[in-house]
């Protein structure tokens, strides 16, 4: 049917510990993706998010509250914030209807920050199933404070419940290090800041710890969990600097290539308007192998950088 909203969704589900920033980021990445022409809607799954700094589409504050639930359960903010996600889970239906409404939208999901969440509890791996049965492409973003770099036995910590979360979570999965613009307030690195990004030789990191008194009684727990780590060979980071563009531009590029945004009709279709209106007619891509050799120029005049480097990326293709 002309004019039909899409079938097939692109999201994130923004997830991390406590205060590591995903409301944050959920507002600073809005803005960004509605400056590239996309029509972004901001989802609160958190229902202990009060006083939202973004413009929320959907608020799981509708369907059940963190206070009521502690009040009328007798439960404290974690057992009721556990309840009020398999309170989520039992009524899909909610979501749904909300969610519908909203095709042809970029989704952003502002997740709860309680970590068992992520790490061996079923209700949030539940409903981001289910909602890629919806036909709702996702990409998992989870966020690290970046101090954690600064104390080695912190960062094996941090890369066990990012190896975690990967396993549990089940969904395509971007790990980022944020608020890399306050890192230097936390302290000196002991290691420049691609050995923490890529998680090189971990070995470094015990010898470091081998030289803290407490640490050196537990080498032979530290070997086995670097060894774990190491073996998986899964755990990479993004620094994030949310204020600035050029490192959001940089995850954006990573979590469009993991949910499959950058190779979909959605991306060539604003594309070919976007060169229609720079060419005052109609274009077509011939192919997405190779874009004819006169719009090169075009292309590179006229589209953002962020748009510059997806095309770039389906021509590889």
């Amino acid at each position: 049917m002309a004019g039909a909203a899409p079938t097939t969704a692109f999201g994130q589900a923004v997830i991390g510990p406590p205060g590591s920033g995903k409301t944050t980021y959920c507002l600073g990445m809005s803005e960004f993706l509605r400056a590239l022409g996309r029509r972004v809607a901001v989802v609160n799954l958190d229902p202990a998010n009060e006083g939202l700094p973004y413009e929320c589409a959907v608020d799981v504050g509708e369907l059940v509250g963190l206070g009521d639930v502690m009040d009328a359960l007798q439960l404290g903010p974690n057992g009721g914030l556990l309840y009020c996600m398999e309170y989520l889970e039992a009524n899909l239906d909610w979501l749904r209807a909300k969610l519908d409404p909203l095709r042809g939208h970029y989704f952003l999901f502002d997740c709860p920050g309680q970590v068992e969440l992520c790490t061996h509890h079923g209700a949030l791996r539940s409903i981001f199933s289910q909602m890629t049965q919806w036909d709702l492409r996702l990409t998992a973003v989870h966020l690290v404070d970046s101090h954690y770099c600064t104390d080695p036995a912190k960062f094996i910590s941090v890369l066990c419940t990012s190896l975690a979360t990967m396993l549990h979570v089940e969904l395509p999965h971007v790990n980022l290090l944020s608020k890399m613009d306050l890192i230097e307030h936390y302290g000196k690195l002991a290691f420049n800041l691609d050995y923490y990004t890529e998680v090189l030789d971990l070995s470094y990191l015990l010898d470091h710890l081998a030289s803290d008194p407490f640490f050196r009684h537990y080498r032979q727990l530290n070997e086995k969990l670097v060894q774990l780590i190491e073996d998986y060979s899964l755990v990479s980071f993004i620094p994030l600097n949310i204020q600035d563009k050029e490192s959001i531009q940089q995850v954006l590029q990573a979590v469009d290539k993991a949910n499959g945004y950058c190779f979909g009709v959605q991306e060539q279709r604003s594309l070919e308007a976007m060169m229609s209106a720079a060419m005052g007619a109609d274009f077509h891509f011939s192919s997405l192998d190779k874009p004819p050799i006169s719009t090169l120029g075009l292309q590179e005049k006229y589209l953002a950088p962020s748009e510059q480097s997806v095309e770039q990326e389906a021509m590889q293709l």
